[in-house]
């Protein structure tokens, strides 16, 4: 009930009439560009670094340097972007957070981000932190609240969802479904997806959804494919994904997607080669997530026996040692 009430007070009235402040400070348009500013800053420091060295940083900027922001003195208007940007700070705080694997604080920032959200009147900023939300729970084995809230997002945010983030809540829909073992539904979720991926217009989309980036769609539906057994179709996503190109982090993420699915379709030693190359990418970044998909690896790497197979087991074991 606690994860679900926050999203249920987003998707329903009221919503705030007045956000004018009254406090000691002026707050102006200046000091809202300074948060989105904040915000592109720590996204691409949790992109780079990862989550752990992120989140120390970015929770530090919210109390000392954002709060005090929110009891100024500033306009309905002002106040409205004031939480919007606000928001979208908060959010990051709470992708740190889950990157380090400290689940309950991300999700108390997850459900303030959605809260800002609500109050600035920003719908389709209030269905990215549901995806955020969605990415959560999938990762938390929840496929099922995980399927309700994309649902909810889509639902309630309706048109004003762009393309992008339409595709990627579609796709961890499909995720979900094909978890529950729900073949028909993961497919009509993904060939959505697809739809939306199509319509995706980088210079029209919101700062938030610069994640969806060529290829990811890919990377998920392979996920996804993965889950179902479908392999075949899997192989070329993957491929695909791993052409587009993108940050160092998705590159991480994409490698790790691609030695899975050479794994389950028995070709070990090429796994090992994309364990190399995906360790290569993940140099300087700390984080949990990244620490729990490199165990899974490892430990399916080590039912294989042979030179490729051990080399990428000794360099995932070094760069363990060094996470954790």
């Amino acid at each position: 009930m606690d994860a679900v009430r926050p999203v249920w007070e987003w998707e329903n009235p009221p919503g705030d009439v007045d956000l004018s402040g009254h406090g000691e400070r002026h707050v102006g348009v200046n000091d809202v560009r300074t948060l989105h500013d904040a915000r592109q800053h720590y996204e691409h420091m949790y992109r780079s670094a990862g989550g752990l060295a992120t989140h120390v940083r970015v929770a530090g900027f919210l109390s000392q340097q954002t709060t005090p922001m929110l009891y100024g003195t500033f306009t309905d208007a002002v106040g409205r972007e004031l939480h919007r940007a606000v928001g979208g700070l908060t959010a990051i705080a709470g992708i740190s957070a889950y990157d380090a694997e400290f689940h309950g604080v991300a999700q108390r920032y997850f459900h303030q981000a959605l809260r800002l959200a609500k109050s600035s009147g920003d719908r389709a900023f209030g269905g990215y932190v549901l995806a955020l939300l969605v990415n959560q729970s999938l990762a938390l084995g929840d496929p099922r609240q995980a399927i309700a809230f994309s649902q909810a997002a889509l639902r309630t945010a309706g048109a004003a969802v762009s393309p992008a983030l339409n595709a990627d809540l579609h796709v961890m829909q499909a995720k979900g479904f094909a978890i529950i073992g729900d073949a028909a539904a993961a497919r009509l979720a993904m060939h959505e997806a697809e739809r939306a991926a199509a319509r995706i217009d980088i210079g029209s989309e919101p700062a938030e959804t610069s994640y969806v980036q060529p290829g990811l769609i890919e990377a998920q539906m392979t996920e996804a494919l993965i889950s179902l057994g479908d392999l075949r179709p899997a192989a070329d996503l993957v491929a695909a994904s791993l052409d587009a190109p993108t940050h160092a982090r998705g590159r991480v993420n994409r490698l790790a997607t691609a030695a899975t699915l050479a794994l389950r379709a028995g070709e070990a030693d090429r796994a090992a080669g994309l364990v190399l190359d995906m360790l290569d990418h993940a140099q300087g970044m700390e984080s949990g997530r990244l620490v729990q998909r490199f165990r899974k690896l490892r430990h399916a790497l080590a039912t294989h026996q042979s030179a490729a197979t051990r080399d990428a087991i000794e360099r995932l074991d070094r760069t363990l040692d060094l996470l954790t």
